[in-house]
């Protein structure tokens, strides 16, 4: 073997050791870094053509295990998801209030329902009683409050995750944009055979947060370009970006819901011209899209379920009476004009001015099947000596006693025998008012003046005229009625994940908030068990793909060991060149 091909053999063995050397160095200098991977030097013999093989360096590669990447990218999009719903549906849970186990009682609806039953109870006693009046209504208040108060934060977290869409849609933008950027170095790289592992990594770890947000599919092909696609087979990334595209609503309450036109309500999420609102986007994205537009509404389903029986419910007991005194003026709820056919075509209407002792100044009782509008009442009321009636012009029928001292009460009765139709019918005498529990509230005349809260009902006693009693202050049929709707059961429509059901108000307020701490441990569950498989598969990755700085020292040790010995060789052959060129001078 000649000393040329000596020497070459020495300098291939210096040089793959200074290469191992390095990447070792490498190594073991970016242990510690987020989403670096273990680098290796592949080194292969090449022969010298006189039976001795040298040694050389070809690439220097990841240890990266590509299945292993897969199932943790498909990992991060299921940890994204379940975190999110986590996170959300916890504070929902919070906004439903707290039981309480002492005599304090809890801040949850079903606790103020018992509390409000508790106080009616007391209110069916001594029906005269302007403090247990006052009572009633606080604690009516105090409900209508909670139930407000919920769904305010129920549209809040709706509001919330619409917004969060937007930025998510952003950093799904610019996890793409930056992936895209690291493709054209890594093609150019391995085109020009340059080290592109680096930024293999980088890019590994840019699709690891890109799968948290939304559930992908990739491909690396030869040329080393990574293609990435939605779930359900949409083009995110090929030569060029994909963006997404989301504008959030400018407001968002109980009425709010997506629209797949976009001419209402929430937008859709757009790609490439298409709504993909609808398709499986899986991670944060898709959590936030189920949250906004499915677990929430479907809360606030069972709220306004709760509430607006608790409204048709109470109305109607309340429109069987009237307070003590009476008002001098009642306004119905309800929008109406004046040419409306009358919703109550049968039965007896009884209009009664009283003073302040419940004596009549007049009373009239109106056959209900003889009048086919509106107008009809009221211009039989306004025959009247001492009571008017109207439309409002906000549409509201009005009828009012005409003196100051004396008021105005409402009965009669319908052909199924119930009290109070007419009264009902138009709202004249509601204790609630609103659409559902965003909304519901103790009507502000009754709020104002917890006297005007009816606790009995005007006497149905046949020919009654001037003089006569129509009301009397211990007479207390609708207090005692109030009372016995909250040990009564109701028929519930199904709303939101709830089913139809026949219960208490209490006993369906106790559903509501069930399913909803039902859903938030459901929720709980799924993400601790995510991110334990998530953190099992990181460290799999970590102990397979990642640094161990002993077996990196060591290997260093190993490589300067060899490096020192070809540097000896290197020296030795140096000499032998020297001897050689003096013997030939």
């Amino acid at each position: 073997m000649s000393l040329r091909v000596a020497s070459s053999i020495a300098s291939s063995a210096l040089r793959t050791s200074e290469v191992g050397i390095a990447v070792a160095s490498s190594n073991v200098a970016n242990a510690d870094t987020d989403g670096y991977t273990r680098k290796t030097a592949s080194n292969v013999t090449r022969s010298t053509g006189v039976n001795v093989a040298s040694v050389d360096v070809t690439a220097v590669s990841s240890n990266v295990d590509r299945y292993l990447l897969k199932t943790l990218v498909s990992a991060q999009s299921d940890l994204g998801y379940t975190d999110t719903r986590n996170s959300y549906l916890d504070q929902m849970q919070s906004a439903f209030g707290s039981v309480s186990s002492d005599d304090s009682g809890g801040t949850d609806i079903g606790s103020m329902i018992d509390a409000l039953a508790d106080t009616l109870g007391t209110l069916a006693t001594s029906p005269e009683s302007e403090s247990a009046k006052a009572a009633t209504v606080q604690d009516l208040s105090d409900l209508a409050e909670t139930l407000r108060s919920t769904s305010s934060s129920i549209q809040s977290l709706r509001a919330q995750a619409d917004d969060e869409i937007a930025t998510t849609v952003d950093s799904i933008n610019e996890s793409l944009n930056s992936i895209d950027s690291l493709n054209d170095q890594i093609v150019k790289g391995k085109a020009l055979g340059q080290n592109v592992t680096d930024l293999e990594d980088q890019r590994n770890t840019a699709l690891k947060s890109l799968a948290k947000n939304i559930d992908v599919t990739y491909q690396v092909d030869d040329s080393g370009l990574m293609r990435i696609s939605t779930a359900s087979g949409k083009a995110l990334l090929d030569t060029k970006v994909h963006e997404l595209s989301y504008t959030p609503a400018a407001s968002v309450s109980a009425s709010t819901v997506y629209s797949a036109s976009g001419s209402s309500g929430f937008n859709g999420i757009m790609l490439n011209g298409v709504d993909v609102t609808g398709s499986s986007l899986g991670g944060t994205l898709g959590a936030l899209v189920q949250l906004r537009d499915t677990d929430l509404p479907a809360q606030q389903a069972g709220l306004d379920e709760l509430a607006t029986t608790l409204m048709d419910t109470l109305n109607t007991i309340q429109n069987q009476g009237t307070s003590y005194p009476a008002p001098q003026s009642l306004t119905g709820t309800e929008a109406v004009s004046a040419t409306d056919a009358l919703k109550v075509t049968s039965g007896t209407l009884r209009v009664a001015v009283t003073d302040s002792s419940g004596t009549a100044a007049e009373v009239l009782d109106i056959d209900l099947s003889t009048k086919s509008t509106l107008q009809d009442v009221v211009d039989a009321i306004n025959t009247m000596s001492n009571a008017t009636a109207s439309i409002s012009s906000d549409g509201k029928l009005v009828i009012s006693a005409n003196s100051a001292s004396n008021g105005i009460a409402l009965g009669g009765d319908a052909n199924d025998g119930t009290t109070g139709a007419f009264s009902d019918t138009y709202g004249m005498n509601d204790l609630l008012t609103g659409t559902g529990a965003s909304d519901i509230k103790v009507a502000t005349r009754i709020s104002d003046d917890s006297s005007l809260l009816a606790t009995g009902a005007l006497s149905s006693t046949s020919g009654l005229t001037a003089g006569d009693t129509v009301l009397t202050s211990g007479e207390g049929s609708v207090a005692k009625a109030l009372s016995a709707a909250f040990s009564a059961s109701y028929d519930f429509d199904a709303a939101g994940s709830l089913s139809a059901r026949s219960t208490t108000f209490s006993g369906y307020a106790g559903a509501v908030i069930q399913g909803a701490a039902t859903l938030a441990d459901k929720a709980s569950t799924a993400y601790d068990s995510q991110n334990t498989y998530t953190s099992s598969l990181e460290s799999t990755f970590s102990s397979q793909s990642g640094v161990n700085v002993d077996e990196e020292t060591a290997a260093i040790s190993t490589l300067q060991s060899a490096y020192e010995a070809a540097a000896a060789v290197m020296k030795t052959l140096q000499e032998m060149f020297s001897t050689a060129l003096d013997m030939v001078q």
